[in-house]
């Protein structure tokens, strides 16, 4: 808690062999906090017993050394887990279920862990440890690039299937090291003074300023302040912040100095291109709802049925994240976003199907075009024999292809005027950089489209609208 306010995140942390400190030893330091009987609500495990767990986890890392020559120490010896839920909405044994189900679907049940559900502060919280070792002895755990998004949307999505709230614009850790939940999901991050000031100088310079004075005052009327400094220097202030940022490259960023301005500004060096966002992880696709009645008519059993109905529940809930962080609270935006992907996926097949059109007439002719060059000069021979009987009998078959690839060029160009060999080398590679470009537009298209009419699907379901169309939409 902090001023009265629920500050839950998920996070994950590696914990290494401590100083002076051996192996076995750090894990029992690390798991003591755990299990510590008067933060402890509830405690659960996999493939090993909490009390002894750290040396459970030891164990499995000398078979996994004496199998693989490995050695197990290194790095990190285990990973733990924070999961925190908002005050008075879980109970111990339930946060600590959740907590469970969480590791299992994270470690794939491949490797040993255990749960400690605390409720010594305002809010309840789980502790998850488990190793970083393979309890079959095959791997270890590499905390990857992005593991924090993956964690966090998961554990979001098992509290959305037990119907459970998901923190959407917590505040900052305490020590200001972690991005606020709002931006795992999909909260638009405010910009950051810096980021507000290379925007503002950015549109200073699209606009040709004369000079640099008349650059600054276009700065300040993009409502930046302008400071000035002792011996010249020169600060910008956006709204809102107290401390100004000093105009150069160090402070600002490659190519925000006051001489790549001035540059800028006397048209020796272009203005700088703003750079590209990051692209964001994309998120786990969504699937239609099962239609269980329609299954069980088919001869489906009761096993069967039960599993269909929590699958439909965890699309549901997978459908209802999808709905949040895209801000789609209303079903009219909802089902016009949805026909606006179907028609944009089935415009992009389209235009592909067109551009490999070209591309293959262009291929076409280009072939023949060199077959044409080859066999002309066997036709002018016979032209200039006056089309002589015995020049025709020596050269039969060359003449014959010459005639064949004419009327080829003359089929695809349909009348038009040959055109140069460069200049069809150009076009087949600006066609086939279009293809490349469609088809990746493409992918992202059909992506779109399958997620939003799989989410609409389950939402028309909710509402009694189903109708089966959606199914035929994502089939075409």
């Amino acid at each position: 808690m902090k001023g009265g306010t629920p500050t839950a995140t998920t996070y994950i942390k590696p914990h290494k062999q401590a100083a002076k400190r051996t192996a076995i030893q750090s894990l029992k330091d690390r798991f003591d906090y755990g299990l510590n009987p008067e933060k402890l609500g509830a405690v659960s495990s996999y493939l090993c017993a909490p009390e002894t767990a750290h040396a459970e986890f030891m164990l499995v890392k000398g078979q996994y050394q004496a199998e693989t020559g490995r050695t197990a120490e290194q790095g990190a010896l285990c990973y733990q887990i924070r999961q925190a839920f908002p005050q008075g909405e879980v109970t111990p044994e339930e946060a600590n279920r959740i907590g469970y189900e969480t590791a299992m679907r994270w470690t794939k049940g491949k490797y040993q862990f255990f749960v400690c559900t605390h409720t010594d502060k305002g809010h309840i919280h789980n502790h998850i440890y488990y190793n970083s070792t393979a309890y079959d002895r095959s791997r270890k755990f590499r905390n990857f690039i992005g593991s924090s998004f993956a964690l966090r949307r998961l554990s979001d999505r098992v509290c959305l299937e037990h119907a459970l709230s998901v923190v959407e614009r917590p505040k900052l850790h305490s020590k200001g090291r972690f991005l606020h939940y709002g931006q795992w999901q999909g909260a638009a991050r405010p910009p950051s003074q810096k980021e507000q000031i290379r925007r503002a100088i950015d549109a200073a310079l699209s606009e040709r300023p004369a000079d640099f004075a008349d650059f600054l005052r276009r700065i300040e009327a993009a409502g930046i302040q302008v400071v000035h400094g002792r011996g010249g220097v020169i600060s910008f202030r956006a709204p809102g912040h107290d401390r100004a940022a000093r105009l150069r490259a160090s402070t600002l960023g490659a190519g925000y100095g006051r001489e790549d301005i001035q540059a800028v500004i006397d048209g020796k060096a272009p203005m700088r291109q703003p750079k590209q966002a990051r692209p964001q992880p994309a998120p786990q696709r969504v699937n239609l709802l099962i239609d269980i009645q329609e299954k069980m008519r088919q001869g489906k059993g009761p096993a069967y049925e039960r599993w269909a109905k929590v699958y439909n529940l965890k699309q549901m809930a997978a459908a209802l994240q999808f709905l949040q962080e895209h801000g789609l609270t209303d079903y009219d935006a909802l089902a016009e976003q949805t026909t606006a992907a179907v028609d944009r996926f089935h415009a992009l097949a389209g235009e592909i199907q067109s551009t490999e059109a070209q591309l293959s007439q262009t291929s076409e002719l280009m072939a023949a075009v060199v077959s044409y060059a080859k066999t002309r000069p066997i036709f002018d021979g016979y032209k200039a024999a006056k089309y002589s009987k015995k020049y025709l009998a020596q050269h039969e078959a060359e003449l014959a292809d010459y005639r064949a690839v004419k009327a080829a060029i003359n089929d695809i160009l349909g009348g038009t005027k040959l055109p140069k060999m460069d200049a069809l080398k150009k076009e087949r590679r600006e066609l086939a950089e279009k293809k490349k470009v469609l088809y990746t537009e493409y992918r992202a298209a059909q992506r779109q489209m399958r997620e939003l009419v799989a989410v609409k699907g389950g939402v028309d379901h909710l509402l009694g609208l189903t109708d089966g169309r959606e199914n035929k939409a994502q089939e075409r």
